[in-house]
């Protein structure tokens, strides 16, 4: 059996890495060619057999706006701060509600901002942050560092991975 030692000397935070796009210009954008797309899809009738379905220039300009929409997402890395100071930072938000854990207006970004490892950033930061990613980005971002505090075991079984590995020969 190993050393308790040892096993500390082998020991890491646990971390995860989001994406978050910084750009709500661009993902508006796709939400709107995606919306125009799937209407036109259902309605656009041609007048003739030459006419060119406008779902075609609809699709690339579609692909051309994810393709941006992708390269303005930036990496955020969370990692689990320890168990004193997360126990900490849980009784510094405490809830009116005894049915909670935590304060849902003030955990969320100070857990965000203790736990994101880089890019490192301070609670001004993070407000001004907050400021121009919608909810969809701030719960993506409160998720994972949640999960690196709370979640068990090893990343969930995918099917995918194994799959893939199955059908290339490898181990699965």
């Amino acid at each position: 059996m190993p050393d308790i030692g040892d096993i500390l000397k082998q020991a890491t935070p646990r971390q995860r890495t989001v994406q978050v796009c910084v750009r709500g210009d661009l993902a508006s954008e796709v939400e709107r060619l995606a919306d125009e797309l799937g209407k036109v899809s259902k309605e656009w009738e041609p007048a003739s057999i030459a006419d060119e379905h406008p779902g075609r220039r609809l699709a690339a300009e579609l692909h051309k706006a994810q393709t941006a929409a992708k390269a303005a997402e930036v990496p955020f890395v969370l990692r689990f701060i320890g168990d004193r100071a997360y126990s900490d930072l849980l009784a510094a938000h405490p809830s009116d509600d005894p049915a909670e854990l935590f304060d849902e207006q003030t955990f969320p970004k100070a857990l965000i901002t203790a736990a994101c490892a880089d890019p490192v950033m301070t609670a001004e930061q993070a407000d001004a942050l907050f400021e121009v990613i919608n909810r969809g980005e701030q719960k993506k971002l409160f998720d994972a560092a949640w999960e690196v505090h709370n979640l068990t075991g090893v990343s969930p079984f995918s099917l995918a991975a194994s799959a893939l590995l199955a059908g290339l020969g490898g181990d699965s």
